[in-house]
């Protein structure tokens, strides 16, 4: 099982990359225009091969629902897929995640849709976070390969939190899988 964790000693150096004006549309284009809550994201990669996003976000209006005022499960699940698939785009691009060396930009667009999927989601809401301006983060915490029944699937765990500037706040963790990788 190929594994990445915090204590990993691969010697990547850290790298940091703005938001990638011509990444961000393609990653949002699968979303309705009205749910493309992602605004600007800032990738790390990481020396021990893993990678983190911090983002900005605007819900100016729910997609599902009369107004909460406050970011609910429903979109902080919806901010969070937008954050994860920019993360592993422009992770894929940049050659930063243990695990994807072999993926291509190609492979990542054949797969982003059918074949990445969130087997576990969970956010705890501390205080309210205002959905209309808000920020976030998203890592990847261990990254590995995996093989029930004979067939690979990466299975990567990953932990993400919201804020906003009057202190609303909502930490939570997700474990993801990548079928189909072969």
């Amino acid at each position: 099982m190929t594994r990445a964790t915090a204590d990993s000693t691969d010697a990547r150096p850290a790298q940091t990359f703005g938001t990638d004006r011509d990444l961000l549309p393609r990653v949002l284009a699968p979303y309705k225009e009205h749910c493309r809550y992602l605004l600007t994201a800032e990738v790390s990669g990481m020396p021990d091969g893993l990678s983190r996003v911090r983002a900005t976000f605007a819900i100016p209006e729910s997609c599902y629902i009369d107004d909460t005022g406050h970011l609910n499960s429903v979109e902080a699940n919806i901010a969070y897929n937008q954050m994860m698939y920019y993360l592993v785009a422009k992770s894929v691009k940049e050659q930063l995640l243990t695990g994807f060396e072999s993926w291509t930009p190609e492979d990542f667009w054949h797969h982003q849709l059918p074949d990445i999927l969130i087997a576990r989601f969970a956010s705890r809401f501390q205080r309210p976070v205002d959905p209309r301006n808000f920020s976030g983060e998203m890592e990847f915490r261990s990254v590995g390969l995996r093989s029930p029944g004979g067939t690979p699937l990466l299975v990567a765990t990953t932990g993400h939190r919201y804020w906003d500037t009057g202190g609303g706040r909502c930490d939570g963790d997700a474990t993801l899988a990548f079928v189909n990788i072969t």
